[in-house]
């Protein structure tokens, strides 16, 4: 006899928990049906708008001017505020804000799945944009040419951008974790709305064209349909594994959970 149809898997279906024989809970993430077909579609659009801003004639110089008309007209306190996002959603500060919260899942809360999963839907914005920084060598805004440039950054590395890329990712991450409580709206809300300022940010320094950061929203997307899918597919075997080598209770989630 043939077993359950994809769908009616526990393990595809989003909000469920699966528990290990070691009593180790997963996370089941919220899940695309055709997760493949979506992460190489929305990758594909990523790489294509990629090289059409580069070999359209116009394009690079019509989206600098955006760049210099924010540039022109900075203003003390959404400077501070810019910069203030530069620090906070950059490499250092980011991954140290991802540990954090993956540390009080594990550590507070006792639910070491949960901060897995948190910390890898968290990161893979930034694994994303680095990657098609890579296929797509797109050079940034040449600060000389910017009234006032606040973050003087050169070389291919504009497309798409990292710190919008992360902040879609984490705001995914949050929403998960939010998921199904009086706080998921409010997440989700909230989340949307910190990416926006970030991509916001990034023109408002400097250091990326439009194109840059509409096109982290697909790659973060693209990363996180991506991640879910293989996490939902495999992260169960993750689960077990750390159940049978932690010791008792090390990774179980609190009663408060």
């Amino acid at each position: 006899m043939s077993g359950p149809a994809p769908a009616d898997r526990p393990e595809s279906r989003p909000g469920t928990e699966l528990r290990s024989p070691a009593g180790l809970r997963f996370w089941t993430l919220p899940q695309a049906r055709h997760w493949v077909l979506a992460a190489v579609l929305l990758s594909a659009a990523v790489i294509v708008l990629g090289l059409l801003v580069q070999v359209l004639p116009g394009d690079t110089a019509a989206e600098l001017r955006v760049d210099q008309s924010l540039s022109l007209h900075h203003v003390a306190v959404l400077t501070a505020v810019a910069m203030g996002i530069n620090l906070v959603f950059g490499p250092v500060a980011g991954l140290a804000l991802v540990c954090l919260g993956a540390l009080c899942l594990w550590l507070v809360r006792r639910d070491l799945v949960r901060a897995v999963g948190f910390g890898l839907v968290a990161c893979s914005g930034w694994v994303a944009s680095e990657a098609f920084k890579l296929l797509v060598a797109r050079h940034r805004p040449d600060p000389a040419l910017l009234f006032d440039p606040l973050s003087p950054e050169t070389g291919s590395n504009s497309y798409p951008s990292g710190h919008v890329s992360f902040a879609v990712a984490l705001a995914f991450a949050l929403y998960f974790l939010a998921r199904g409580s009086r706080w998921s709206r409010p997440v989700a809300a909230a989340g949307a709305a910190v990416a926006l300022t970030v991509a916001w940010s990034r023109l408002y320094v400097g250091v990326h064209y439009p194109t840059d950061v509409a096109a982290s929203f697909l790659a973060a997307g693209a990363a996180v349909v991506l991640l879910t899918g293989v996490w939902n597919r495999f992260g169960p075997r993750l689960a077990g594994w750390l159940a049978d080598r932690l010791p008792v209770g090390a990774a179980l989630p609190s009663s408060r959970s």
